[in-house]
């Protein structure tokens, strides 16, 4: 018997417009899908897929390639590819009642700073959500969904909540920080987030509350670790 539902959001974006008006292919990372999705069925839990419009996201190239995404990327790939072809089509975000589930979990690749951060059915969803105390995880590029959470004056929810995030260095790094039209974690902070980062790449999660986050695909894992042990309680 399932212990509960598990919400997994993902981006419906395949590309990421540059400040110089290129597009950049993107997609989700697999480890920060897959390794949540793992450990929560691992866990007794069911897990459903949504994400805007039901649209079904495609994979990160470079999150299968294990000299950039590291050696379990084959592992990570083949398991969110099963997860998501058994799960058949996506939900969508305005038809989700999120008094169905114990927890949502937002993983990354560059979508959600192209489309969930604005995203208003998700925004509502999210509100909801933090108001019930479900347990809320954002990763990596994740917690970029966390802004489409505002008030009717605009106000953002998770103003003054401790959080982590791909960092700017991160994304200097990976090369993909000159041409972006924003940088999360400043952007995060710029906001009222109280965001903290770890050295670059390596596990580095916060909890705060209901909320936990991962700054990166490494810290996937332990995020969802860190919300199964919270709704365990």
């Amino acid at each position: 018997m399932s212990k509960g539902k598990i919400l997994i959001v993902m981006s419906a974006a395949d590309v990421w417009r540059r400040t110089d008006g290129s597009d950049y292919p993107t997609g989700y990372w697999a480890e920060e899908l897959a390794a949540p999705y793992e450990r929560f069925v691992q866990a007794g839990y069911t897990v459903d897929f949504a994400s805007p419009g039901g649209v079904l996201q495609p994979l990160d190239k470079y999150s299968a390639d294990p000299e950039i995404a590291g050696p379990e990327a084959p592992r990570w790939v083949e398991l969110a590819h099963q997860a998501l072809q058994e799960f058949g089509p996506l939900l969508r975000l305005d038809e989700i009642d999120i008094d169905n589930y114990a927890a949502v979990v937002l993983p990354g690749g560059h979508g959600p700073v192209v489309d969930l951060y604005q995203d208003a059915d998700l925004g509502r969803l999210l509100t909801a959500a933090d108001a019930g105390g479900t347990v809320i995880g954002a990763v990596c590029h994740g917690p970029a969904a966390l802004l489409s959470a505002v008030d009717a004056e605009g106000e953002w929810l998770f103003a003054g909540r401790e959080m982590t995030a791909f960092t700017d260095e991160e994304e200097q790094m990976f090369g993909t920080a000159e041409g972006a039209p924003w940088l999360l974690a400043s952007t995060l902070r710029e906001k009222g987030a109280k965001h903290s980062g770890g050295p670059a790449y390596q596990v580095y999660n916060v909890q705060d509350g209901n909320l936990f986050t991962g700054q990166n695909p490494a810290s996937s894992a332990p995020m969802a670790d860190a919300m199964i042990a919270a709704l365990a309680r």
